[in-house]
């Protein structure tokens, strides 16, 4: 088996998978590939590391559709590794294209290495609480987690190859009759390179004016934990960090009144700097944090913002 693939839907997302398939691409000696839906992020796919850039040319607008075709390819190319962005629709399609292409499959890859002719590969298990290093042999496809590696830096004027397949069959067994986009509110915290996070230990709604006062401060964005979020309802869901919420990687994250549950430290485990401010010594949120302040919220905050406004 030879030839390390990408695919992903979202083009930001391809283009992070490229500095893993570099990487496995210097390791294993094998050439480089793009399987994608834009024809207009040919060119830049290929600035980013790609050899060759495949565009799947097709009528229907559903990305899922496009697991036969890309199954064939991989089959036909004797692909040795795919990558493919963890988004819901990827793993969708990954588990699909693992069986065209008799491979085996590794869902929310965190590292990605070769291993005298095989892969190794680490991911999370139980929560967080546990990483699990598996032994993959090839052919293999892999999901990673978005934002799980930086983007490929582009080289402006980088030669590569491009080339379309038009895909004209589609499985027409499922039809979408309607469409309905979820609402949400305020910025993606997920791109925040500050956040400010409360948790259960805010009394009352309207106490997170401490925390935005400090978030204002510090030009930070606002989060909070599960149970703020869907018990409570203080605070949109796409705001709420953890396992089953969104996954951040800020410069600075400040949690205020958090306990530190492991499923809520999955989402933050990336965070550069992780402050912790809570009462209680003995959370557990202070075994994940770089700094960590035990006191009364309502009297530390109002002081660190304070202390903030002074600069």
């Amino acid at each position: 088996m030879q030839g390390i693939w990408i695919y992903s839907e979202d083009s930001t997302i391809a283009k992070q998978l490229l500095t893993a398939g570099l990487n496995l691409k210097e390791a294993m000696n094998q050439p480089l590939g793009v399987i994608t839906l834009d024809a207009g992020q040919a060119k830049s796919l290929i600035d980013s590391g790609a050899d060759k850039v495949v565009v799947l040319k097709g009528e229907n607008n559903w990305p899922e559709s496009y697991a036969e075709a890309i199954g064939k390819f991989a089959v036909q190319e004797e692909t040795g590794v795919l990558l493919v962005g963890g988004t819901l629709r990827g793993k969708d399609l990954a588990a699909k294209v693992a069986v065209s292409l008799d491979a085996a499959l590794v869902t929310d890859a965190q590292s990605i290495k070769a291993a005298n002719g095989s892969l190794e590969t680490t991911r999370l298990m139980y929560g967080g609480l546990a990483v699990c290093t598996e032994q993959v042999s090839l052919p293999a496809v892999l999901t990673v987690p978005p934002s799980n590696f930086e983007e490929a830096k582009p080289v402006e004027g980088r030669k590569g190859e491009t080339s379309t397949i038009d895909v004209s069959e589609f499985d027409q067994r499922i039809s979408v009759n309607e469409v309905c986009p979820i609402v949400r509110q305020g910025v993606d915290i997920t791109t925040a390179g500050k956040i400010v996070c409360v948790g259960r230990g805010i009394s009352q709604k309207e106490d997170l004016k401490i925390a935005e006062e400090l978030a204002q401060a510090m030009g930070a964005e606002i989060a909070c934990t599960r149970g703020i979020a869907e018990d409570y309802h203080w605070l949109p869901e796409e705001r709420y960090i953890g396992i089953s919420g969104q996954k951040v990687k800020p410069e600075v994250y400040i949690s205020i009144g958090v306990s530190g549950q492991v499923q809520h430290v999955a989402g933050i485990r990336d965070s550069k700097i992780i402050v912790a401010i809570d009462s209680n010594e003995k959370a557990p949120i202070f075994e994940a944090a770089d700094y960590g302040i035990v006191g009364d919220l309502y009297e530390v905050v109002p002081m660190l913002t304070a202390a903030l406004g002074k600069k």
